[in-house]
């Protein structure tokens, strides 16, 4: 869904080309870090013809250039923060509600806007991603974290996880599927991946009031007879301190 800003470094380091098959696949939110890709005519992978005027050799003398990737190793360095995606990130003409006979009605959860984006991916055109590196606070969209394994879905960097507590340390998953969402050290998919980027704060609501939620209205001697009505509050991002390791 998103990174938001809470208490970030002063600013990102910048913005930087991705990979191809991955340019497009974030939420913002996760990991990333560099790579390098050959130049036509041995390489395939495109960018924007800025990207093209910069480059190096290696000790091959083979013409290589850099790229953003969320497949990071847990050698690879420096790591940062995606900050690209859709929802959430003011797309053009934000997301269908009404749809046919006015079925399509979008509710404040991730998981409850189900209708078609009606706008791009922010790295669509330039397949850039604008990535953050500092120390700071930030909060990510709980479906741009680990979703956990199994049914009870009790050990990724979600709600459900009953053993989180503040402070908790996170890293990152490190495969290519789900590669570089923040997940708690010792999580299935971290893969007994250690290295500590970032630390637990707590999981919060989007904060916001237009949308009233339940849990502020609803009355267990409701008129509409609903007692269910009364439920949690819908949790939607994790905040975190993030703090990555430099070597």
């Amino acid at each position: 869904m998103a990174l938001k800003l809470l208490q970030p470094g002063c600013q990102p380091l910048g913005q930087f080309d991705a990979l191809d098959s991955e340019a497009l696949t974030i939420k913002g939110g996760e990991i990333a870090t560099f790579t390098s890709v050959l130049y036509p005519p041995t390489g395939t992978d495109r960018a924007a013809e800025d990207v093209f005027s910069d480059g190096y050799l290696n000790p091959a003398n083979t013409l290589k250039r850099v790229a953003a990737t969320r497949t990071v190793p847990t050698t690879k360095r420096p790591l940062m923060l995606t900050d690209d995606g859709i929802t959430g990130y003011g797309t053009l003409f934000g997301t269908v509600v009404g749809g046919t006979v006015g079925q399509q009605v979008n509710g404040p959860l991730p998981t409850q806007v189900t209708g078609a984006v009606l706008g791009p991916h922010t790295a669509t055109g330039s397949g850039k991603w604008s990535l953050w590196h500092l120390p700071g606070l930030y909060a990510v969209s709980l479906d741009a974290t680990d979703a956990g394994v199994g049914s009870s879905v009790t050990d990724g960097l979600q709600p459900t996880n009953s053993s989180l507590d503040a402070g908790a340390a996170l890293t990152w998953v490190p495969n290519s599927t789900t590669g570089g969402q923040l997940t708690p050290v010792g999580s299935t998919n971290s893969a007994g991946n250690t290295v500590v980027v970032a630390r637990f704060v707590d999981f919060e609501t989007n904060g916001s009031l237009v949308t009233t939620p339940n849990f502020l209205v609803a009355a267990l001697n409701s008129p509409s007879g609903n007692v269910s009505s009364v439920g949690p509050k819908n949790l939607q991002y994790c905040t975190i301190y993030f703090n990555p390791p430099v070597t």
